[in-house]
């Protein structure tokens, strides 16, 4: 069977894993997409399962294969961008923390094992792209938080300069809300959020020139960071998956209209038919929307990481 560049086999993906229960370590947070467990005092293990979260709620059915992609593709971008900003991988199997078989099949391809760091309490925001919550507010106020915008855009017209539009990290089923920088400078310090900002934009424009190559826009993406106990600043959680990025084809690609994505903006779309509140619980998913969804997942982690190698880095 045909590997997809990732290590694992796209036509033999396991059973889908809503929510792990590992026998052998203490868990100590369920988030909308991975469980964290305890390892010892200084690394945790971060198990992404296969849930799937659309405007801050979870959804009822999982998309089958999707952890084992966003670690696939997270673990690229770290390698790659550890030029950049450091991480918090360790590299370090995460099978090898486990003694429980079961509790090994259940993390294979799908965990990490990092260093503990203490989250700061912001989401680093980067658009280039005028879409999605920014065109909502673009039009209501020819702003995108806070920032004038020329008159006259388009849906999806690519911005002049990238922004960068920081938010809250609310509570699950919470929505998050943007600030401006000076609520930023508040919570973290002046000097921390200018390293935010400057490495966020960073970031953005290595990545979004890379995927320009495998024929993928970046439209816009969110960051975590974080701080070790020597108060080293650490890239955290997840980086330009198809959860926390919008990616469009770009032979498909036309200012005016909502894009054709390989993202989770698939099921936004489908459930903004929907005659929902946007308030748990979510609404049950077609069977064809979640095959869709699987494949919009698999097909952006093979643009990327076809030829590439040392995806999983404790391999």
């Amino acid at each position: 069977m045909p590997e997809d560049g990732s290590g694992f086999m796209i036509d033999s993906l396991p059973e889908p894993l809503f929510e792990s229960r590992l026998k052998g370590l203490e868990r100590l947070h369920r988030g909308k997409v991975r469980d964290i467990y305890r390892v010892d005092e200084d690394r945790l293990l971060i198990v992404a399962s296969d849930r799937l979260s659309a405007f801050d709620v979870v959804l009822p059915d999982p998309i089958p294969g999707k952890g084992a992609v966003l670690t696939a593709v997270a673990n690229f971008w770290f390698a790659r961008l550890g030029g950049i900003v450091a991480n918090h991988l360790t590299g370090i199997d995460p099978e090898s923390v486990l003694d429980d078989p079961s509790d090994r099949a259940t993390v294979r391809d799908r965990a990490v094992v990092v260093r503990r760091a203490r989250p700061l309490p912001v989401e680093a925001v980067v658009r280039g792209y005028l879409i999605g919550s920014g065109w909502k507010d673009y039009q209501a106020t020819g702003q995108v938080c806070g920032i004038p915008l020329p008159a006259g855009m388009h849906m999806a017209e690519r911005l002049a300069e990238p922004l960068f539009t920081p938010s809250t990290k609310a509570a699950q089923g919470v929505h998050d809300e943007n600030i401006s920088m000076d609520a930023v400078r508040s919570l973290i310090g002046g000097e921390l959020a200018g390293r935010i900002e400057a490495l966020s934009l960073e970031l953005y424009a290595h990545a979004s020139e890379y995927a320009r190559g495998r024929g993928i826009i970046l439209a816009d993406t969110k960051f975590e960071f974080g701080v070790d106990e020597d108060g080293e600043l650490l890239l955290i959680d997840e980086v330009f998956t198809p959860d926390s990025s919008r990616f469009w084809p770009a032979d498909a690609y036309a200012p005016g209209r909502s894009p054709e994505s390989f993202d989770k903006q698939f099921v936004r779309d489908y459930l903004e038919t929907l005659d929902w509140d946007k308030k748990a619980p979510g609404p049950r998913l077609p069977e064809s929307v979640i095959r869709q969804t699987q494949e919009k997942y698999r097909e952006v982690l093979q643009r990327l990481t076809t030829d590439q190698v040392d995806i999983f880095p404790y391999c």
